[in-house]
């Protein structure tokens, strides 16, 4: 089979053949249709990622496709089910073996470049809005790159739970993104003064961060009493220190949200929040957006869109 390999942290990744992998005991093999590109993937390439695995390594965190053989103590799935995967490596090649338990059915009407642009993405801003913030009705969010592959989805996911959404990113197409998936006003990162235009609006109660840097520190100062921010990730490359002091005069709190860390001691907090996701999907509440959708010789390209930034919402890669 084709994959995309991660051989060095100093060298680009490479498109080789390698044997067709055999599943373990626990795990299924899915001849994967669709795999869902994100920024931890330029991470992981630099060896930067908290979960960055062991050279070699095949990138590609989230998939889609259909299960093509089983371990001997899968239950509860067969041969010829789409079903998609959080994985955390091994979706940019043309199969893969991946624990069954962390396998989940696909609704007959979801496509698989659909799957595999959902799960990350829908799931990070669920759990962060809902689980970690507790994000209530008709309260204001703030949501920084809005038009990328979670900031899109947290647009979309604040308005269904009944959120004031201000969306901020760079530029009026991206921000037309924003719009149309439900953003009550617009920010241009460009050329407008978050922390001005957010104040002038009331202020922030919850801040979606998936940038960093500058962004980060402008909606910390127009975060509102009592605000919830939430950092998604750092797009920027910089890490923003986080004042305490001004922490502790506005009773702010900062949440950390790590989607996949729930996996490994929480899977259940994982699993509602896809039972909903899917139903709003399956309702027709969620549709995801994919500005790219390559095949396997084109990845490193896919990589430069995210790393770019010339990409909105999801790039999708299929194997």
């Amino acid at each position: 089979m084709r994959a995309f390999q991660v051989q060095s942290h100093e060298t680009a990744p490479v498109i080789i053949d390698l044997p067709l992998p055999e599943p373990s005991n626990s795990q299924i093999r899915v001849r994967i249709h669709a795999c869902g590109l994100n920024f931890a993937d330029l991470l992981m390439q630099k060896g930067t990622y908290q979960d960055t695995p062991a050279l070699p390594f095949v990138a590609g965190m989230e998939v889609a496709g259909v299960v093509d053989a089983l371990g001997a103590d899968v239950s509860g799935l067969n041969v010829g089910d789409r079903v998609a995967v959080f994985g955390g490596q091994g979706g940019l090649a043309e199969y893969g073996c991946f624990e069954a338990i962390r396998a989940v059915r696909l609704p007959d009407a979801m496509s698989f470049e659909d799957a595999a642009a959902f799960q990350i993405a829908y799931g990070t801003s669920h759990v962060a809005l809902d689980y970690r913030a507790q994000m209530q009705p008709g309260e204001t969010l703030l949501v920084l790159g809005a038009a990328g592959g979670v900031g899109l989805t947290a647009v979309e996911i604040g308005k269904l739970m009944g959120a004031t959404v201000i969306a901020c990113a760079r530029g009026s197409e991206k921000l037309e993104i924003a719009k149309a998936a439900g953003a009550d006003h617009l920010i241009d990162a460009k050329t407008e003064d978050i922390r001005a235009v957010v104040k002038s609006l009331g202020g922030a109660d919850v801040v979606y961060d998936p940038v960093g840097g500058e962004q980060w520190i402008a909606a910390f100062r127009a975060a509102n009493p009592d605000a919830r921010l939430l950092p998604i990730g750092f797009a920027s490359g910089e890490v923003p220190k986080i004042p305490a002091n001004h922490m502790l005069v506005k009773n702010l709190t900062v949440l950390g949200v790590y989607w996949g860390g729930y996996l490994q001691y929480k899977p259940a907090v994982v699993t509602d929040s896809l039972t909903q996701l899917f139903a709003w999907y399956e309702a027709g509440k969620l549709k995801p957006h994919i500005s790219h959708c390559l095949p396997l010789d084109q990845t490193a390209e896919g990589m430069e869109l995210l790393r770019s930034r010339k990409s909105t919402g999801k790039v999708v890669i299929t194997p």
